[in-house]
C-alpha cells in the first residue's frame, strides 16, 4: 500500500494537525474502499493515492489532500454524506459533494454543449479547489486509460480534450494542461500522434547540442555584467502543442521556431528585462518574436518574457525569462496562490512529471547547478492575483490567509448566465434569471409551446421561479396547454418571447 510518508514530505511545513487530519482521511478512504480494484487490476485506493499526491505536489492544503483522498467516498461506497460530515466536517464535505456533482455532468461531444460543460464547471463548483481535485483526478484517470474499455477511451479521451485541459489552461496551470493534452492525443488521433512523436525524436537529440551550446555562449555573457544568480531549464514543445502547429505549417516541422526553449529562471523583475538586453546584443531578434508578458500578462495569469533569436549558426532558438514566481505560476496556475513553496522543495516534483523524460531521459528540464539559486528560495509574498481572478473576486482584495483565499473565493465570472441540466444531464445556457419557460424553448418551441407544469430539483415549481445555477429542470407538456399572456412577464430569452408572442397573436 503507499505510504502516507510520501504525501506528508510533498507538503511545506505541515503541522501535527494537519499530518492527523491527512492521515485520517488516508485510513478512512483504504478502509471504505477496502476489497475494490480498478480495470488496471489495482486496488481502487492507488487511485484515490495519486490524486492526493498530486494535490500535494500542486501545493493544495490539507483540506484539499483529505478531500483528494475522500472524493469518490460517497458516489462508490456505502458512505452516506452523513458520515463523512461527521467525521471531517461540513469543508471537507463540500468539497467532496462539488466534486461528486461535478462527475454527474454528461459530455455528448456536440460543440453545442461543450463550451456550455465548461463554463458550467466553473460557475457551479462555487470554490476553485472542488476543480483542482477534479482535474488531479483526471489526470490519474487518464494515466491508467489504456485500462479503460475500447468503446470509452475515445469518449474520455476527448472530453479531457475539451472540457479539463482549456478548464486548467483557464486556471493558469500550464504544466496540467499538458499533461491532460498529451495523454489523450494517442486515443483521439492516433495516427497523428505516431506522425508529430516521429518528428519530434528526429529533431530532438540534434536540438538538445544546440540549447546546450547557446546556454554556454550566454551564460559567459551573462557572467560579465554579475548576472549569475540563475538557472536554466531546456524543454521540447509537447507533443499536442506541437501537432497543433503543424496543422498550421503544413506539416513542416522547421517552419516551427518554438519547438524547444531555453528557460533562463532569475531572481527579479528588473534582472528579466536585463538579460532579454544582453540576448539581443548578442544575438539578433526575429521581428515580432519578441513578446512582453510581464507588462501584459496573459488572461490567465502567464508572465514571461518570450524572445526568438538566429544563433548565427542557421540555427533559431525561442528563449524564456521569468523569475521564480512567475515560473511556479505558470505550471501551476491559480494553485501557486495557495502554497508559494520554496522552489527546490517543488523542484523534486515537477521535472518527473514530464511525459518527455520517458521518452528521451537527456531531455528531462536541465537545472544547472553551478548557477542555481540559493537552496533557501525566494522569501515568500503574498502572489498578485491575476487579472481573470480579479474579475471574479473583487470582494476578495483583502482576504489574507492562503487556505483562506481559497476558501472564499467564489467563482461567479459566469453571473450573467445560468446554467441548468435537463433531466438527462445535457447542459442548457440560460440567461439569468431565466424561468422553466426560457427552459423549454431552448429545449425545442413545441415543448415550449404546450407547457403544462414544471419540476426543479424534483419538486413542483410555478413556471415564474428564476432558474439557478446547477437546477434539473423537467418540463410536463399537455397538447392542450398554450401559452398566456402572463408567460411574457417571466420570460427572458428573444426565442422564447418571439414564440410566445407568434402563439398569443394566432389565437387572438
Amino acid at each position: 500500500m503507499p505510504e502516507i510518508k510520501e504525501i506528508i514530505d510533498l507538503m511545506n511545513s505541515p503541522s501535527q494537525r494537519d499530518i492527523k487530519l491527512i492521515t485520517k482521511a488516508y485510513d478512512f478512504a483504504h478502509n471504505a474502499h477496502k476489497g475494490h480494484t480498478r480495470n488496471s487490476g489495482d486496488p481502487y485506493f492507488v487511485h484515490l493515492f495519486e490524486t492526493a499526491k498530486t494535490l500535494a505536489e500542486l501545493g493544495m492544503g490539507p483540506r484539499t489532500i483529505s478531500a483528494g483522498f475522500l472524493h469518490d467516498t460517497i458516489e462508490d461506497t456505502s458512505i452516506t454524506s452523513e458520515k463523512l460530515k461527521s467525521s471531517f466536517g461540513n469543508k471537507i464535505l463540500y468539497l467532496v459533494e462539488g466534486v461528486t456533482k461535478l462527475g454527474s455532468l454528461k459530455y455528448h461531444g456536440t460543440k453545442k454543449h461543450t463550451e456550455s460543460l465548461r463554463k458550467l464547471f466553473v460557475a457551479t463548483s462555487q470554490d476553485l479547489r472542488v476543480l483542482i481535485i477534479k482535474l488531479a483526478d483526471r489526470l490519474h484517470n487518464m494515466k491508467t486509460l489504456e485500462f479503460v474499455p475500447e468503446n470509452k477511451q475515445k469518449r474520455i479521451a476527448l472530453e479531457t480534450l475539451e472540457i479539463y485541459a482549456p478548464i486548467a489552461d483557464r486556471l493558469g496551470m500550464g504544466q496540467l494542461k499538458g499533461e491532460l493534452e498529451d495523454l489523450a492525443f494517442p486515443f483521439v488521433y492516433p495516427e497523428k500522434y505516431e506522425e508529430v512523436l516521429h518528428l519530434l525524436k528526429m529533431k530532438s537529440k540534434e536540438t538538445l547540442k544546440h540549447l546546450e551550446k547557446i546556454y554556454k555562449s550566454l551564460k559567459k555573457s551573462l557572467a560579465k555584467h554579475d548576472i549569475t544568480n540563475i538557472r536554466t531549464e531546456y524543454r521540447m514543445k509537447r507533443l499536442y502543442s506541437l501537432y497543433q502547429k503543424l496543422k498550421h505549417k503544413d506539416w513542416d516541422i522547421d517552419k516551427i521556431y518554438d519547438i524547444s526553449a531555453l528557460r533562463i529562471i532569475t531572481s527579479t523583475v528588473s534582472e528579466c528585462y536585463q538579460i532579454l538586453g544582453i540576448i539581443h546584443n548578442n544575438w539578433r531578434p526575429l521581428p515580432g518574436k519578441i513578446k512582453d508578458y510581464i507588462s501584459f500578462e496573459k488572461p490567465n495569469g502567464y508572465q514571461s518574457l518570450h524572445t526568438t533569436v538566429f544563433t548565427g549558426d542557421g540555427g533559431i532558438v525561442e528563449i524564456q525569462i521569468r523569475t521564480e514566481k512567475m515560473n511556479r505560476e505558470a505550471q501551476y496556475g491559480v494553485a501557486a496562490h495557495i502554497s508559494y513553496k520554496d522552489y527546490f522543495k517543488s523542484k523534486k516534483i515537477s521535472p518527473n512529471l514530464l511525459w518527455f523524460k520517458d521518452l528521451l531521459p537527456v531531455m528531462e528540464w536541465g537545472n544547472n547547478s553551478k548557477s542555481a539559486v540559493k537552496k533557501k528560495g525566494p522569501k515568500y509574498t503574498r502572489p498578485t492575483i491575476p487579472q481573470w481572478i480579479q474579475q471574479i473576486a473583487e470582494s476578495q482584495k483583502g482576504v489574507s490567509g492562503s487556505e483562506e483565499f481559497l476558501d472564499t473565493l467564489r467563482t461567479d465570472f459566469f453571473s450573467y448566465r445560468v446554467f441548468v441540466f435537463t433531466p438527462r444531464g445535457d447542459v442548457v445556457d440560460l440567461p439569468v434569471d431565466s424561468s422553466p419557460v426560457d427552459f423549454a424553448y431552448a429545449i425545442h418551441s413545441d415543448i415550449g409551446d404546450h407547457i403544462s407544469g414544471t419540476k426543479v430539483n424534483g419538486k413542483l415549481v410555478s413556471l415564474e421561479t428564476k432558474l439557478r445555477n446547477g437546477d434539473i429542470v423537467e418540463i410536463m407538456t399537455k397538447e392542450s396547454s398554450h401559452p398566456t399572456q402572463k408567460w411574457m412577464n417571466f420570460a427572458k430569452t428573444t426565442i422564447a418571447r418571439r414564440h410566445i408572442k407568434s402563439t398569443l397573436q394566432k389565437n387572438n
